[in-house]
């Protein structure tokens, strides 16, 4: 999913519909959607790099492959190619449309798109062993969160304590902090964090 490759039936030297601009409305539509462009190129099974072409009007997408893009979010192309946009205020979210922003030992996902909101809301996996790094994280915001299963080690400040299921936390961000998991388990939270940490 990380190469740069591109479809045959996508053409590089293709110039943009002028009364139609392609890119703008993809990204309109995918960032309405709550997605990045990589969330949304794997859920298309298309590259990331396409997308990103695409919405910089760099490659004029063939049919199908807009099609495939939009049939992954259930996006109509009658509605895509309409004058205006329909609005699409996203409220519920199942499990595989939440945005992957980190994944391996500790996964991050995120609910819709926090560039359009004041809070960001996290589903968060840390398998034993993982942490957010040896460098404590500080930022201008607060956040709190609760363990839903396993353990998690949090340190604020000069203060740690090993939080179990049921358990939580809730601080300002500006304190040095740094999450862990000790315990012999996956560790699984939801947490969140105002304004957005983008």
């Amino acid at each position: 999913m990380h190469g740069t490759e591109k479809p045959e039936t996508d053409n590089p030297h293709s110039e943009p519909e002028a009364a139609f601009d392609v890119g703008d409305r993809l990204r309109l539509v995918r960032q309405a959607h709550g997605l990045s462009q990589r969330a949304l190129a794997v859920k298309a099974g298309v590259t990331h790099s396409l997308v990103s072409l695409i919405e910089k009007n760099k490659v004029s997408p063939s049919v199908a492959s807009l099609k495939k893009i939009l049939e992954a979010i259930n996006y109509p192309m009658t509605d895509f190619f309409a004058l205006t946009l329909p609005p699409v205020d996203q409220i519920f979210y199942r499990a595989d449309e939440l945005t992957p922003l980190s994944t391996g030992a500790l996964t991050l996902l995120q609910v819709g798109d926090a560039k359009s909101h004041s809070v960001q809301v996290f589903h968060e996996f840390y398998e034993p062993g993982a942490d957010t790094g040896e460098t404590m994280l500080s930022h201008e915001a607060e956040e709190g969160g609760v363990v839903v299963a396993g353990e998690l080690e949090v340190t604020v400040g000069t203060q740690t304590r090993i939080l179990k299921r049921g358990d939580a936390y809730l601080f300002d961000s500006r304190l040095p902090h740094r999450y862990r998991n000790v315990g012999p388990v996956r560790c699984e939270v939801v947490s969140a964090v105002t304004p957005p940490y983008l």
